[in-house]
């Protein structure tokens, strides 16, 4: 993503995903490097819809800062970030797809994601000594 690409997607996590509210762009540069498919939606000159993904391409994807702008919302550009993300050659042959929300479940549950209640989402907020 170029430098002007890199600030917009800033932005769009800074004002419109309180989960990604303050990464640095160093971070955000690695996150993209590392990342299996990345996809944007732009109006114009304006970064209005992100998503990414990583994936071992056979078993396993998870899906990853799905943001639209909030002025946005509502237009289907959610459901366009998604279908692209799991129509990927990388995702798409893949056994299970995996996402975390906190506040859009309703949302996936209409695009075919389900609740697992035979999984348990584990977390570490950083580095320890284990």
């Amino acid at each position: 993503m170029r430098k002007k690409g890199l600030i917009q997607l800033k932005q769009l996590f800074d004002e419109h995903a309180f989960w990604a509210k303050g990464r640095s762009m160093q971070r955000l540069k690695i996150m993209l490097s590392n990342s299996t498919v990345i996809i944007t939606i732009w109006n114009q000159n304006n970064l209005i819809g992100f998503g990414r993904a990583n994936s071992d391409s056979s078993f396993r994807c998870v899906l990853w800062d799905i943001v639209v702008a909030n002025e946005n919302q509502g237009q289907g550009i959610g459901s366009i970030l998604i279908k692209a993300l799991i129509n990927s050659p990388e995702v798409k042959n893949v056994e299970k797809i995996y996402l975390m929300t906190t506040h859009c479940s309703h949302f996936y549950k209409k695009k075919g994601f389900e609740l697992s209640g035979n999984q348990t989402l584990l977390c570490i907020s950083q580095i320890s000594d284990i």
